[in-house]
């Protein structure tokens, strides 16, 4: 299910951008995350770690998309940011190139996470393990009040804020280059390590753990589906929805369908 949202993702922006102008693009993009973030924070007051995964991966989603993709698009294109283009061929709009200035903000937040709380991550443990050596404990003593929904929202948004990125300096010619052998093994290790996540994620009993281990192990997954992208291994039927809209429609009626099946079936656990 997890599998499908990022290229329903990618397609829902490129869709808007189609068939809507302008003006109306912004005004439903800032509702879609006001939206997102309502539905992050109904999921607090819901009862079921299945249920409130569910509503932290969607409401996280359209918060990602709304308030964080179309704003960045929005102020790149009212100042002018130009696209990175080779060859006559737009490669990455202009609201990407200006993502990297927030790796400060990103930093910041990874200070509270590595030295204020004690996670399940295991990127953050691993850190943690590394930094503070056996300290670990006396430092990260104690985690954060847990909301499922909350953590779920967060990890989404993190993951994907943190892989973006990696992309967007791996693409840079300055520090790498899309076509630089260190991309490349940036990919393959990412691929190695979303295929052993996955069957860690294969032990979860649980549908909300597993769920919430999916998000990072997709994102993972999809760094190297970017960068084959970018180095035209494949078309991106997600770039173009329009001209592929029956396989997006499959894609739209898998996830909602799944969607709907792990719902039914957290239910019926809690009332059994």
């Amino acid at each position: 299910m997890v599998l499908f949202m990022m290229p329903l993702g990618h397609a829902l922006m490129i869709m808007m951008e189609r068939t809507m102008p302008p003006s109306a693009v912004h005004g439903w993009a800032f509702a879609m995350g006001g939206a997102g973030l309502a539905v992050v924070v109904a999921g607090v007051f819901v009862r079921g770690d299945t249920r409130q995964t569910l509503l932290g991966l969607f409401g996280g989603l359209l918060f990602w998309t709304g308030w964080v993709e179309f704003l960045f698009q929005y102020y790149a294109n009212r100042w002018g940011t130009q696209p990175e283009i080779v060859d006559g061929e737009i490669v990455t709009k202009p609201e990407y190139l200006i993502l990297p200035a927030t790796f400060g903000l990103w930093m910041m937040v990874m200070m509270l996470y590595v030295f204020c709380t004690k996670t399940g991550c295991g990127f953050i443990n691993w850190w943690q393990r590394t930094l503070f050596l056996g300290r670990k404990t006396e430092i990260a003593a104690r985690p954060m009040t847990r909301h499922t929904s909350i953590v779920t929202f967060m990890e989404l948004n993190m993951i994907l804020w943190t892989s973006y990125l990696l992309l967007m300096f791996c693409y840079d010619s300055r520090f790498l280059g899309d076509r630089h052998p260190v991309t490349f093994l940036v990919g393959v290790g990412c691929l190695a390590g979303a295929v052993l996540m996955f069957r860690r994620q294969l032990r979860l009993a649980s549908w909300g753990a597993n769920i919430r281990m999916s998000i990072a192990t997709v994102i993972v997954f999809w760094t190297p589906v970017e960068i084959l992208g970018r180095m035209d291994f494949f078309n991106e039927i997600w770039v173009e929805p329009h001209k592929y809209a029956v396989q997006m429609i499959v894609m739209l009626i898998a996830f909602v369908s799944l969607a709907l099946y792990m719902w039914v079936e957290a239910v019926k656990k809690r009332k059994a």
